[in-house]
């Protein structure tokens, strides 16, 4: 960026939350307060409809913020030379700034719901001004995004927690499973294959790895109800009972997956080359180290193992 460094601009109406700023205040309005809190950027034009709408809806979840993030209005007729060197091709265009560098944004009007989400992130980015405290407090919010079924949101938000800090472990494999999470498989194994070989052993990493593993086998399972009547059936068919724990895994009924495959096991340890005895291990890769499943299940795994 060669925008040259002026004088800041004074807060519009007394509200230093958001202000209009110009070629010549930018760096001292933007880049220089983003330094210390996330700045959101709002590209407009008085002759944008759009932008009439969306304007005052950003101020408004500013100003709920509390003064978490703050927002500067950039028009572009008056400042072409921002707009060209950020590459504005089209308004209403809002970017977030943090540490001095772009980390998200979205183009046209978007409803309330997803403003929301938008600055929820820039505050979580923020934290308490403290670089590493606030990427801590970032990476669980994001979590809490995933958990709470948003992971296009989480998946944003560990993105910006990344360009800051590209060897973010937890980072790294919650946008793996923000990934997972919205069904992009190949995008998951891409961003796996691309971490950095220093941290790509980390624990967090190879869990992201098996629910990635684990997943792409969800794809292709079959009906619950159908493989069951297969097992209740014939109980030795083997196949249709491994089948069975990988289509209850894949419908969220995890423990009972375990259980299936403990039964499996039981019966026939060396079938298929170990297969169920490693299909354990990768869905207890996959839980956190403290799930009462994957804690209860390699207990029982054992007690089978040492009879």
């Amino acid at each position: 960026m060669v925008i040259e460094l002026g004088a800041a601009s004074q807060p519009q109406g007394g509200d230093d939350l958001i202000k209009d700023t110009t070629e010549a205040t930018f760096m001292a309005d933007v880049v220089d307060v983003s330094q210390d809190i996330p700045v959101i950027v709002d590209f407009w034009a008085p002759w944008c409809g759009p932008c009439k709408t969306l304007g005052p809806m950003l101020e408004d979840a500013v100003r709920a913020a509390g003064g978490k993030v703050k927002m500067v209005k950039v028009d572009i007729d008056r400042s072409q030379q921002i707009a060209a060197q950020l590459r504005i091709q089209s308004i209403p265009t809002v970017y977030a700034f943090h540490k001095g560098q772009p980390v998200d944004g979205f183009q046209g009007a978007v409803p309330g719901s997803e403003i929301k989400a938008f600055v929820d992130r820039l505050i979580a980015l923020g934290g308490n001004g403290e670089e590493g405290d606030g990427l801590a407090e970032a990476v669980v919010a994001a979590e809490e995004m995933l958990e709470q079924g948003a992971p296009e949101d989480a998946a944003q938000t560990f993105q910006a927690i990344l360009a800051e800090d590209p060897l973010n472990v937890a980072a790294h494999a919650g946008f793996v499973r923000a990934l997972i999470a919205l069904g992009d498989l190949d995008q998951a194994e891409a961003a796996l294959n691309g971490v950095d070989a220093s941290i790509s052993r980390a624990p967090e990493l190879e869990a992201a790895h098996a629910q990635l593993q684990l997943a792409r086998q969800a794809a292709d399972a079959g009906p619950v109800d159908e493989l069951r009547a297969r097992v209740e059936a014939d109980p030795e068919d083997h196949r249709s009972r491994f089948d069975l724990a990988q289509a209850l895994y894949a419908n969220g009924r995890t423990e009972e997956a375990v259980d299936e495959l403990l039964d499996l096991f039981r019966r026939d340890r060396e079938w298929n080359d170990g297969a169920a005895r490693a299909q354990l291990f990768t869905i207890f890769d996959a839980l956190p180290p403290k799930d009462p499943v994957a804690l209860k299940g390699r207990r029982r795994l054992s007690s089978i193992i040492f009879a």
